[in-house]
């Protein structure tokens, strides 16, 4: 729904070097009826220069606060602007935006998560949300550039985490699937979301494995509402409206099924 609200800060801190955490509470009037894992919100920067919001995706959601926190990390002037707020701040949201993970078709069944940097965020709702359906295995595994770790005491609250870095500083020296290879992780579905190089990979190990996959392709995208073009993906299907093998992440996603995109 795109809606613009305007949001309080109810919490704002560093997680790590460059990566902020940020609370924000809806007025009690205006809370939405669903937010699904995977989904994402335009937050505008308190610059008049800066007119687009940017794409945050959703960390976790708390309907009982009627809170959403966002997990970001500081990339430009914009999101400098919203890691300067604090607590009792007011920032306009446009959102809830995107279509997420469907926790229905991943019910009952092992999942496995797989998080790369900025990517991990997205995940801990994902996990908090399985970790409450019957018959549901989470396995996290989340990939670190050094011992700078983030989220993990949220992941292994509702999830089995274990941890890749690229300088082995702390579990697997490595990605993501040479901590799956390591420890013999076995599951039925898996989802995805980080850099695309790693999308690719994991695309490619599912096929291989012959085990459905959900990435997340949100970090292609620029303004999150569709309109100026930026993070067109190629898909396998024509698109019904446009006739084309084109999707916007933005708006038809950013959540796919893996074979559905075409990103190498």
């Amino acid at each position: 729904m795109k809606k613009k609200t305007t949001m309080t800060v109810t919490d704002m801190r560093c997680l790590a070097e460059g990566i902020y955490s940020m609370k924000l509470q809806y007025p009690e009037w205006d809370m939405p009826q669903e937010v699904k894992p995977g989904q994402f919100a335009g937050l505008y920067p308190n610059d008049p220069s800066k007119l687009l919001p940017r794409p945050i995706s959703i960390c976790r959601w708390d309907p009982g606060r009627g809170e959403l926190r966002f997990v970001f990390r500081t990339a430009g002037p914009g999101t400098e602007s919203l890691a300067a707020l604090r607590t009792g701040d007011r920032v306009d949201m446009l959102g809830i935006l995107g279509n997420g993970y469907d926790p229905e078709k991943l019910s009952g069944k092992r999942v496995l998560l797989l998080g790369g940097g900025i990517g991990i965020p997205p995940m801990v709702e994902l996990a908090a949300v399985l970790s409450k359906l019957p018959g549901t295995e989470v396995t996290a595994v989340m990939g670190y550039r050094d011992s700078d770790l983030f989220l993990t005491k949220e992941l292994s609250a509702c999830a089995r985490l274990l941890i890749a870095t690229e300088d082995g500083s702390v579990g697997t020296k490595g990605n993501v699937l040479d901590a799956v290879r390591e420890n013999d992780v076995r599951a039925d579905v898996i989802c995805a979301c980080g850099p695309m190089p790693m999308l690719r990979a994991v695309k490619k190990y599912a096929a291989g494995s012959g085990v459905p996959a959900y990435i997340s392709l949100e970090e292609r995208m620029a303004c999150g509402v569709g309109a100026c073009l930026g993070c067109v993906t190629k898909t396998a299907k024509v698109d019904e409206h446009s006739h084309v093998h084109n999707a916007r992440i933005c708006t038809e996603g950013p959540v796919f099924e893996a074979g559905e995109v075409e990103i190498g």
